[in-house]
């Protein structure tokens, strides 16, 4: 009977669509509707034949794009990676010379799609874009800005497509899969960077440099008057404050007005405090380097994670996001030197101290939210109590803000960090994000600190391909013979913040917390104990201090008093036999 369950559950086919089970629609009718080109059109989307109701596949999106590059020298389409599946992922440059682009001193704008694939909306936007910009009356728009554009950044995802992907989202009729072929979710592995795609970004990123990144996704949430949200690390706990501040003040009050004249309803990226009551409150995140907006704020790069709201029709999420596009280049006209200089004061700063990690204010900031009424409700058949939403706006003027502006850790920001050359992983990432180093060519004795693990967890489950742990130290300073080999990251170079985000061990996103560095908790000597019992009868007849220490700890220590082997261990790792790499974390600080 429990086959014949398990089978029926795999073959049953839904009739009913996301509009009969999702909260009511708003009516909406924007300017940007009369961006949408009719299918007649020589150069209509492929995503505009049916009203922008579908997404076109991989390889219809790519033979658009290349039959527009193909009429115009303004677009040229560049190769950066492939996918775990074969696929090609693809890069395109637009500007007067798409070759010059992160030479020619212009500000480039760098704008992401499908990172979620099933979150696709930026690339159908940039498609229409891109074609008003070469057969329209939009050129003017690359006469002082480039662009680099990720038409689809998951690309095997893009194409596990499927109507029962998003259960929550509107629209497109097709949907790609969130996560890549791997099972990995690209925006969680910035730092980690262990994805082909993002192994590739990273690579891009170095390249070109950005002055603005956008990374463009849909939400997976509550409902709310916003079509299109967005938001970056404020400047109250932005890495990269100067530039946090020109998105706040400059970006986001252009691009809210640009938004609203089209008829848009833009609004903040924030989340619910309480999901099941909007009315307690909301939550605002300040994003951990996982992500892209944490990962840009970092490494000095100002990123704005969009968040097209998911409860919205397709059509209208990919016109608000054409106009925040359109409005990113415009305002990169205006004031890209301004946001050159702010990008480059963040990359010339040197803060002594350093927050790696941010806890929510218990004391709110209050602002205007533009909401929907909720009810709740029991389901019969589970007996499960839910919120759901009725479709009438309702305007809250002050609801409270939990934003994420509280260091929950930092550390004083050291010179630098030492690595052994047999460390070539964690080196090979630090080159891959493209971190300086040097490297020593003859063996050097230095005074250094070594930390080493008081206590450690794993998890119990992967998260993202890989086991995390955590671990408490203890740091210590003593001289350390380095071999030949070893390098030296410096934290007195534009990237520095990267390098202590990376190597610094109690950092939530650093390469130890990712599980690289899980050798340090293997012993692989051992003692016998025939061998041991008279080393230690030596080692306690000669060493006066030893045997003052360990009968001090047997004084203190009952457990201990009342175990031989314990005892045994507490000796062991107190003669010069004991492996003295145990617990010893192999990223060394000066």
């Amino acid at each position: 009977m429990k086959k014949l369950a398990l089978s029926l559950a795999c073959s049953f086919v839904f009739s009913v669509s996301a509009a009969d089970h999702l909260p009511p629609l708003p009516y909406w009718q924007g300017s940007t509707l009369s961006l949408i080109k009719p299918a007649q059109h020589p150069w209509v989307t492929p995503a505009e034949v049916s009203d922008l109701s579908e997404t076109p596949d991989y390889e219809t999106t790519i033979k658009y794009l290349e039959r527009l590059a193909a009429s115009t020298p303004l677009i040229k389409l560049e190769v950066i990676g492939q996918s775990p599946q074969g696929r090609a992922i693809y890069l395109v440059k637009a500007g007067a010379d798409p070759d010059m682009i992160g030479r020619d001193h212009k500000p480039v704008l760098l704008a992401q799609a499908g990172i979620h694939s099933g979150e696709i909306d930026g690339k159908d936007a940039g498609l229409m874009l891109l074609r008003d910009i070469v057969h329209g009356d939009k050129a003017d728009l690359l006469k002082e800005v480039n662009l680099l554009f990720i038409p689809v950044f998951s690309v095997d995802g893009h194409e596990r497509s499927g109507k029962y992907n998003r259960m929550n989202q509107r629209g497109p009729e097709l949907q790609g899969w969130r996560a890549t072929a791997q099972n990995l979710n690209l925006n969680r592995d910035y730092m980690k960077a262990e994805a082909p795609e993002m192994q590739a970004l990273l690579k891009l990123l170095n390249s070109y440099q950005p002055d603005l990144y956008l990374d463009i996704h849909v939400t997976d949430g509550e409902d709310y008057q916003y079509d299109i949200t967005y938001g970056f690390n404020e400047p109250f706990a932005a890495l990269s404050p100067n530039a946090a501040s020109w998105l706040a003040s400059s970006y986001r009050s252009e691009v809210d007005q640009a938004l609203t004249a089209a008829g848009h309803i833009p609004g903040p990226l924030v989340f619910a405090h309480n999901s099941s009551d909007f009315s307690k409150g909301l939550a605002g995140s300040t994003s951990s380097p996982r992500f892209s907006n944490g990962y840009g704020d970092l490494r000095h790069i100002p990123t704005v994670l969009v968040e097209n709201h998911s409860l919205k029709p397709y059509k209208q999420r990919v016109l608000g996001t054409y106009v925040l596009l359109e409005q990113s280049l415009k305002l990169l006209q205006q004031q890209g030197a301004v946001l050159k200089l702010a990008k480059k004061a963040d990359e010339n700063a040197r803060p002594e101290r350093q927050v790696l990690a941010w806890k929510a204010s218990e004391t709110p900031d209050y602002i205007a939210f533009k909401g929907v009424e909720a009810v709740q409700k029991k389901d019969a058949i589970t007996g499960v109590t839910y919120q759901t939403w009725t479709g009438k706006p309702l305007n809250y003027e002050q609801l409270p803000v939990y934003w994420e502006k509280e260091p929950a850790a930092e550390i004083d920001v050291p010179k630098a960090y030492w690595i052994p050359p047999e460390q070539q992983e964690v080196i090979a990432k630090l080159a891959l994000h493209g971190v300086q180093f040097t490297s020593l060519k003859s063996p050097k004795t230095i005074q250094l600190q070594q930390l080493t693990a008081t206590s450690h967890q794993f998890a119990n489950k992967p998260f993202e391909g890989r086991f995390a742990v955590k671990a408490e130290f203890s740091r210590n300073w003593q001289k350390i013979r380095l071999p030949a080999g070893s390098i030296r990251v410096s934290t007195d170079q534009p990237l520095g913040a990267l390098a202590v985000a990376l190597l610094e061990p109690t950092a939530p996103d650093s390469l130890f917390s990712w599980g690289f560095m899980l050798g340090m908790f293997e012993r692989v000597e051992y003692f016998e104990t025939y061998a041991i019992v008279p080393l230690i009868e030596t080692a306690l007849k000669q060493d006066k201090k030893l045997k003052a220490e360990f009968d001090e700890a047997v004084k203190q220590d009952k457990k201990l008093a009342a175990d031989p082997q314990a005892k045994l261990q507490w000796l062991y790792q107190r003669l010069p036999y004991y492996d003295q790499h145990y617990l010893k974390y192999p990223v060394l600080i000066e």
